[in-house]
């Protein structure tokens, strides 16, 4: 594990099994200099252990970054459990997991991320009070991905602002890459605009579901790449901004919900040669975590969530408008400012 690539010296990186519900799961938390560790749960069929380990490595380390951005007194983890979310779910499952994240006695708390919904997070609430995103705590604030697509759509016209000079989205083609829980409210959003949407998902119902809600145009999954688009904005799994992947783009803008869109944080710079503007990925999805803050605090509050959403838009602002003054990547930019507020620790 320590010479993985995506080791960035996180705290504690746990792994647990249990043979009666098959549960094999993976909880990393990279820091909690800002407070106890908090980000989703994904539930993936991954290849084999190393890809495992490989994403909640890079997405536990993320979750440090976004919630540095977001201002909110969390610092970052996330779990993994490798299985098919489509076949392999069960409540003995879900309890077995409960049972996992409980023992880190409050260091990580969950909530939903890709393949896990509300229903399994209430399962595992019931063997841990470390879970958040639910429908019936006395703070319940119940499924983030609406919340977080919001800021997505946000994110996309402070993006608009800088590339096209306005944000006006009336017009424009986005290409949107998954359409489940954030990329589906995001494309609502875009729709309402006035946005032309070309979609791609290889989840056939949700497809027909937008397009019926959007008159969108739908597309094979690896076309989504050559879409004459003026936006691409990937909302499905990480590592898809690569050498191959940009060349075939011909967008403006890269501004989406999925975690860890550059392949490498490398591929930033080359991003940037090509004239695309990258909104940084753990910035501009940040409103679920914010939302998940808000029930972890034990007072739910809708005006305290969009209060810090609106800090986040213009914390994305001045993101872009700092990597665009002095010719850097934009995700360069704010993995400095992400750290310094790290080693800064907590608000006084």
């Amino acid at each position: 594990m320590f010479d993985n690539s995506s080791f960035d010296n996180h705290e504690g990186v746990h792994f647990f099994h249990d043979a009666e519900s098959g549960l094999r799961a993976v909880i990393a938390v990279h820091s909690t200099a800002l407070g106890p560790s908090a980000g989703g749960t994904r539930m993936w069929d991954y290849p084999d252990s190393d890809a495992m380990l490989t994403d909640v490595l890079r997405l536990s380390q993320g979750m440090s970054y976004k919630n540095a951005m977001a201002s909110i007194p969390h610092g970052g983890g996330k779990a993994v459990i490798w299985g098919n979310s489509r076949t392999d779910k069960s409540e003995a499952l879900f309890r077995a997991f409960g049972r996992a994240v409980d023992s880190l006695q409050g260091r990580y708390w969950t909530a939903e991320d890709v393949g896990i919904d509300t229903a399994d997070i209430e399962i595992a609430a019931q063997e841990t009070r470390y879970a958040a995103g639910l429908t019936t705590s006395e703070a319940a604030s119940g499924d983030p991905s609406p919340v977080t697509a919001l800021g997505v759509f946000r994110g996309i016209k402070q993006c608009a602002i800088r590339a096209f000079g306005s944000d006006d989205l009336n017009g424009k083609t986005v290409a949107v890459q998954g359409v489940g829980s954030v990329g589906g409210y995001t494309a609502l959003h875009l729709a309402e605009a006035g946005a032309n949407l070309i979609i791609t998902d290889i989840d056939q119902d949700a497809l027909a579901d937008i397009k019926a809600k959007t008159g969108a145009k739908v597309v094979a999954p690896d076309e989504i790449y050559d879409a004459e688009a003026d936006i691409f904005s990937p909302n499905a799994l990480g590592a898809i901004i690569n050498e191959d992947t940009l060349k075939r783009l011909k967008v403006k803008v890269i501004a989406g919900g999925a975690n860890n869109q550059l392949v490498v944080p490398a591929m930033g710079e080359f991003v940037r040669r090509a004239g695309i503007l990258y909104a940084p990925d753990y910035v501009i999805n940040g409103g679920g975590i914010i939302n998940v803050a808000a029930e972890i605090s034990g007072t739910y509050s809708r005006p305290w969530v969009d209060q810090k959403l609106d800090t986040l838009m213009d914390t994305l602002g001045e993101v872009l408008d700092q990597a665009l003054s002095t010719d850097t990547p934009t995700n360069y930019v704010a993995d400095e400012i992400a750290r310094a507020r790290i080693a800064a620790g907590p608000a006084t």
